[in-house]
């Protein structure tokens, strides 16, 4: 498989506290990849350090089969990026303020302005300031600042940070459209889980500066941990029988009436006949699987996203 981005064993720390613990990602090649973490779990601070916005401390950084060293600029032209709130000027339109940007790259392309307007859904023609925009305009337009010179890497840092439910699904849309018919390799970070599952094929899950796990998202889906759920009206005797007599040992109880089972070598349908031939009432009997925020639970050792 071919990586547009690998990191090995990247570390930084500020004022002697480490804020990011050797962390190896690899990011293939025209995929969409979401890195999943709490609020201050190091997900900017590692995007920075690809972009060499931040130096790091040791470790090391690949990005399109290049092995980057301290302040190697050459390479970031085939990258755009949002980084935190967009700094634009408050008085310009949008074809403005891409002018200015790409005159600070260079060359100032109408062509390319009018383009990249066009893929994030803003007009060419508006004369309205930037300071009238709401927040999803403003984020489309960080997104077309960052596409205007047609990159093959984009990253974009909490791309739907405070925006409402549509704005939210436009820009999911956007993005998606972005790596699949576009065929742009995507890095983008989020601390919401919904938005990570509708989204991305790749997910790095990082916890208090370290990478936990890093899979596609199909492989997530075969890791999140299925089981079968029971409301009973004895839990306390179906639990004895289901350890004593079937044989089950990875069995929890959440609530006074539930049993959930992990061990999963009965069915559904063969383990609600045991128990009814064993004189229990089953009200419920069902097949799940965690959620997402279950299985980072799971992974942190019990502590949740938001």
């Amino acid at each position: 498989m071919e990586y547009t981005i690998q990191t090995y064993e990247l570390c930084k720390k500020y004022e002697g506290c480490s804020v990011v613990r050797n962390v190896s990602m690899h990011i293939p090649k025209g995929q969409i990849y979401g890195l999943l973490g709490r609020n201050g779990a190091g997900k900017t601070t590692i995007m920075k350090m690809l972009l060499g916005l931040v130096k790091k401390d040791s470790g090391s950084v690949t990005l399109f089969n290049q092995v980057m060293a301290d302040y190697q600029s050459g390479i970031y032209a085939r990258i755009g990026s949002t980084i935190e709130s967009p700094g634009f000027y408050s008085n310009l339109t949008a074809v403005e303020n891409l002018s200015v940007f790409s005159r600070l790259r260079g060359k100032v392309d109408r062509n390319k302005i009018r383009k990249a307007l066009g893929v994030v859904g803003l007009p060419y023609q508006d004369k309205k300031i930037f300071s009238k925009y709401s927040l999803g305009m403003k984020q489309r337009l960080a997104i077309a600042n960052a596409i205007v010179n047609d990159p093959e890497l984009l990253i974009f840092d909490e791309p739907t940070n405070g925006l409402d439910p549509i704005g939210i699904a436009e820009m999911r849309t956007l993005i998606r459209r972005l790596s699949h018919e576009c065929g742009k390799t995507i890095l983008i970070s989020s601390h919401q889980l919904s938005e990570m599952e509708q989204m991305v094929d790749w997910i790095g899950i990082i916890h208090e500066g370290r990478m936990l796990e890093e899979c596609s998202y199909q492989q997530l889906e075969e890791n999140r941990h299925s089981y079968i759920r029971l409301v009973v009206k004895e839990p306390e005797q179906v639990y004895e029988y289901l350890k004593k007599n079937l044989s089950i040992e990875n069995i929890k109880r959440p609530e006074a009436s539930v049993i959930e089972i992990y061990d999963l070598k009965y069915g559904t349908l063969e383990l609600n006949s045991r128990l009814f031939a064993a004189g229990f009432a089953v009200a419920e009997i069902s097949k799940c699987q965690n959620s997402l925020e279950d299985y980072f639970k799971e992974l942190t050792g019990g502590a949740g996203i938001a």
